[in-house]
């Protein structure tokens, strides 16, 4: 009988690198009883699932520990926390550029002039000794840790050219390597951080406390003791800290951290409200439905701060590249002693090489991204999506609640054999409980002539044909033409081909397989569609291609509006066997729906991308990319924000490679000395840093 295991989410400390999260990585798995690991950098974590009989936390921590992190106690809330890492990183960072740029201008001036030497040479080499070990003891420790684990990281090789310096009695040098060695240090962890800053800004939103009200009385209390079902109370300017209903009250609320949507919308008794939003004006009742990480809001934070985990194939061939990478510097630097006999130019070699920025280089920019497009209501759920989107050549699209407003209304009715009224009373009977915007349009049309619905027995919907019921015995139907079966008769009502040749959407009506009616629906198409569509195309994106389950007519009327080919009358698998067969073809295709009946088909795509996806469980998960509003002006911004990545990515790797190229090359020749290639490890850092924070600011 197989054991049962449990999930754990341990905060992880000290990690700077994508090469830190692969030795907890290793670390942790080793464990017995661990079934899988991921460590995601951006949010300082670990997720872990275990076989509890096998392994605990403690033994998860001494893991960590081993590897040369730590398991913090998180005491203070996200919020206070990230103030304080912020307050600290800009004071670190002042006093760091200074130093690092003194000290840099001293030694650069210094080995030019030839003063430097002479300068060193007045300190006795005890004092040298003492500062080497006081200030590379965490470097040394961490070193003789991956060593012992048989690893061998970017300070390895740094230290083995610090210890050729001190056998061959350059002391400052070596102090000087040291000094530039923990430089490099801080530089990979202020970048890192200002990475992680979208993602710890997002999280310092989550609400924690709630106003809850228990028998007319109201008190503040965390927002874990919150459970669905709850009444909360909520009073103008604060944040709402829950999903739930409005049951009473009338608020004006400010939906910019979930939407990105500047415009607040209004909030009355019936209006699903989101945690981590405001009510700006008015007071709310609300019914929780949802607390915590089953927010809407925090379903975001969690599939964020796990994008990392869907890692872009540019970021796989970075690692691979870097794992490679140490190795091939430890062949130069050998073969540099063996033509040139000069421990100098070997040691050179061995401080120049920057491993750390080829593994910086990919995962600074995605996770740059990715923060700050879930700030303005994009949600995307890793690197690999951002780079499969910038390559995409292919864009199809649903119609009902994506190229439309998903808010159909019947505009005309034909009955034949009974009344209007009789018609709209059985449609409207039979689609009583479908979610279905037809639906809802077939419901509003009887309400707004006070016709009263009759119970329905035996429903049953059929995706992409219609419903079906009993109603007084009588076994009632509404759909479209396959669904009824009568296409030979239908094609010769004058009444159909009227209706029809409109480009509106057709519910047929039968009772017990004889016809009674038809009603018409027509929707409304988003007025921003136009503009993006012309967006996308000046972007590249040239086969754009309507899929939709209504006929040809319809589909032709709106293909025609916005200027693209179509696809009519399909079933969903008949939209997830297209996906496949432009994916034959070699094509790059990204499906947009509004994720509910187009769920397969976002899937089978190579980017699904979701319209409106806010409140949607199934569009949030089935979709790669979430939208959380309705607007089509967010698809041809995040293909912008996908390819603008890529770029950075790849001016990241390039500057990188050309970086270390010319620096091995100039200390194997002899003309970078130790002293300056310790200086010039610690650059590129700094320059990934300041490419990578163009997408942290980008709008």
């Amino acid at each position: 009988m197989a054991s049962s295991t449990q999930t754990l989410e341990v905060p992880i400390a000290g990690m700077d690198c994508t090469e830190c999260t692969l030795h907890v990585q290793h670390a942790i798995a080793a464990l017995p009883g661990v079934d899988q690991v991921d460590v995601f950098l951006a949010s300082e974590k670990a997720i872990v699932r275990f076989d509890p009989a096998q392994v605990d936390l403690l033994a998860i921590s001494d893991a960590v520990k081993g590897a040369g992190y730590r398991v913090p106690d998180r005491t203070l809330p996200p919020d206070r926390s990230s103030a304080l890492q912020r307050g600290y990183s800009r004071q670190v960072l002042t006093l760091f550029g200074v130093v690092f740029f003194a000290v840099l201008f001293i030694v650069v001036i210094g080995e030019g002039l030839g003063v430097f030497a002479r300068l060193t040479e007045l300190i006795p080499w005890p004092i040298w000794s003492i500062v080497i070990v006081a200030a590379g003891l965490p470097i040394f420790r961490n070193v003789i840790r991956a060593t012992l684990h048989r690893q061998v990281i970017s300070h390895t090789l740094m230290t083995l050219g610090m210890l050729a310096a001190v056998a061959v009695g350059e002391w400052a040098t070596a102090a000087i390597v040291v000094f530039f060695m923990r430089v490099g240090d801080y530089a990979e962890r202020f970048t890192t951080e200002r990475a992680r800053r979208a993602v710890k800004d997002l999280t310092a939103l989550a609400p924690q406390t709630a106003r809850l009200e228990e028998n007319g009385v109201e008190h503040e209390v965390p927002i874990g003791q919150v459970q669905p079902g709850d009444v909360i109370i909520v009073r103008p300017g604060e944040k709402i800290p829950v999903d739930g209903e409005v049951i009473d009250g009338q608020a004006t609320i400010d939906q910019a951290t979930i939407t990105g949507e500047s415009l607040p919308v209004e909030a009355g008794p019936g209006v699903h409200v989101y945690a981590a939003t405001f009510a700006r004006l008015g007071s709310l009742r609300l019914r929780t439905i949802h607390v915590g990480s089953d927010t809407t809001f925090g379903r975001v934070i969690k599939l964020v701060e796990e994008a990392e985990a869907q890692r872009a194939d540019v970021q796989r061939v970075a690692d691979k590249f870097s794992a490679y990478y140490l190795p091939v510097v430890a062949g130069i630097a050998a073969l540099t002693f063996l033509i040139s006999r000069d421990p100098l130019a070997t040691c050179a070699v061995l401080v120049v090489a920057c491993s750390c920025s080829f593994a910086l280089a990919t995962p600074i920019a995605m996770l740059a991204s990715i923060g700050a497009a879930a700030k303005h209501g994009l949600l995307i759920k890793g690197g690999k999506y951002l780079e499969a989107l910038a390559q995409a050549d292919v864009l199809l699209i649903d119609k009902t609640g994506t190229l439309t407003l998903g808010q159909p209304q019947i505009v005309d009715q034909v009955a034949y054999g009974i009344s209007l009224a009789d018609l709209l009373q059985l449609a409207a009977s039979v689609e009583r409980y479908s979610e279905h915007p037809l639906a809802q349009a077939v419901r509003a049309a009887a309400q707004a002539q006070n016709i009263p619905l009759l119970e329905p027995h035996d429903f049953e919907a059929l995706p992409g044909l219609g419903v079906r019921a009993r109603i007084n015995g009588s076994v009632i139907t509404v759909g479209n033409r396959r669904f009824i079966g009568q296409a030979d008769t239908l094609s010769v009502l004058p009444d159909i081909e009227r209706l029809e040749a409109q480009g509106q959407t057709l519910l047929y009506v039968t009772k017990d397989g004889q016809l009674n009616g038809v009603l018409a629906a027509a929707d409304t198409l988003r007025p921003e569609v136009p503009a993006a569509i012309e967006a996308l195309r000046s972007l590249g994106l040239h086969h754009i291609e309507l899929l939709t389950g209504d006929n040809e007519r319809t589909a032709a009327t709106l293909a025609q509006q916005i200027g693209v080919s179509y696809r009519a009358n399909l079933l969903p698998e008949n939209k997830i066997a297209i996906v496949k067969e432009y994916q034959a073809q070699g094509h790059v295709v990204i499906m947009v729906g509004d994720g509910v009946n187009d769920a397969p088909a976002l899937a089978q795509a190579n980017i699904g991308l979701a319209m409106g996806a806010a409140g949607s469980d199934v569009a949030i998960e089935a979709a790669h990319i979430a939208l959380l509003r309705d607007d089509w002006t967010l698809v041809p911004r995040v293909l912008q924000i996908a390819r603008r990545t890529m770029r950075v990515v790849k001016s990241n790797l390039g500057f990188t490679i050309g970086y270390n190229a010319i620096g091995l090359t100039l200390a194997a020749l002899g003309y970078l000395p130790p002293v300056l290639a310790a200086a010039a490890q610690s650059l590129p850092d700094i320059g990934i840093l300041a490419n990578s924070s163009r997408l942290i600011r980008q709008k």
